[in-house]
């Protein structure tokens, strides 16, 4: 028992330290994006006057524009509101939302968990196709289903998740009637959990689809190499049955670079979280991402670019965690 616990002692303080070190140079990199967001903003075209006042922009006086330009600090320069909004942040003030006229925490109150539902259903999906179709065709290699899975994967790596979600649309809403086309119930309708589930089914499914090819062939190789190697060749001698050769001694290797690639799918898939909401209304912060762009929402942009980046620098942490955990070969501390 000591052994044990002197074994694993330092392989945790590794991991600890691991983790300290991420999230020390995380703290540069997330100040690094917001000042990005606020310079590219300051390169926009649109005048968020326009988006803050909509319609009645033209028929606002040209004194009370000016007005509401001073309260929102729309004349100053770029750094100066860069240091006001770093200002508020670290006292606990996200600022105000010029586009949906609220704090910025409340729009990431009411927000937030419907981006988490969608993303975390369609991460889901997709590892939950990878490991199902990677083994089907790794198993039969060369069938009619490895040509097929493999065709279709390898066609959807540039398939934009926008163009899956309409053909989505057409095939599940309007030419089958299965399925709502948009938002979280139907109309004004409670947001119970029937309705809920019920619209979220095709956006979790688009979002899952649209990750599953790189995660399917890379599991379908790493799986193939795995079969490959001597202490599956050699339980295939002992006589065990196949499913048990491939489940219980190819898979295990298989799944340790799975899941540091799973981890590196983050980024992909904030990004189609944002064209997925965006095509289905589901009223989430990748969708405000979009409306809080057009308006030059500086306060809101910048959170959200921060929620963002953090979750792709933790996506990353995870899986390396997840990798020396599962792998006694890995260095965590390297």
């Amino acid at each position: 028992m000591s052994a044990r616990t002197h074994a694993t002692t330092p392989r945790g303080e590794a991991i600890a330290r691991l983790v300290a070190r991420r999230l020390a140079m995380a703290i540069p990199v997330l100040i690094v994006i917001a000042g990005g967001v606020f310079l590219l903003g300051a390169a926009s075209p649109f005048d968020p006057i326009h988006q803050y006042y909509g319609v009645d922009v033209f028929s606002a006086g040209e004194q009370q524009l000016e007005q509401t330009r001073e309260q929102l600090g729309l004349d100053d320069p770029v750094h100066v509101q860069f240091g006001r909004w770093i200002g508020g942040l670290l006292t606990g003030d996200l600022g105000t939302s010029r586009v949906f006229h609220q704090p910025v925490a409340d729009v990431l109150a009411e927000r937030l968990p419907w981006t988490l539902l969608l993303a975390g259903t369609g991460i889901v999906v997709a590892a939950l196709l990878a490991l199902v179709l990677g083994i089907v065709t790794a198993w039969r290699q060369g069938g009619w289903l490895d040509r097929t899975v493999t065709a279709i994967g390898q066609g959807m790596e540039g398939l934009p998740s926008f163009v899956l979600a309409f053909v989505a649309i057409l095939v599940f809403s309007v030419g089958l009637g299965w399925l709502p086309v948009a938002g979280v119930t139907d109309g004004d309708a409670e947001a119970t959990f029937g309705q809920v589930a019920r619209h979220l089914v095709l956006p979790a499914l688009v979002l899952g689809a649209s990750q599953s090819p790189w995660l399917v062939l890379h599991l379908r190789q790493s799986l193939l190499t795995s079969l490959a190697d001597d202490h599956v060749i050699g339980a295939r001698a002992r006589g065990l049955p196949e499913r048990l050769v491939v489940t219980g001694h190819a898979l295990p290797t298989a799944l340790l670079p799975f899941l540091n690639v799973l981890g590196t799918r983050v980024p992909e898939l904030v990004t189609g979280a944002v064209l997925v909401e965006t095509v289905f209304s589901w009223p989430g912060v990748a969708s405000a991402m979009v409306e809080a762009g057009l308006a030059v929402d500086y306060p809101l942009l910048a959170v959200l670019a921060l929620l963002a980046t953090a979750a792709v620098l933790l996506g990353s942490l995870l899986a390396d965690i997840a990798t020396a955990l599962t792998d006694p070969r890995v260095r965590a501390d390297g």
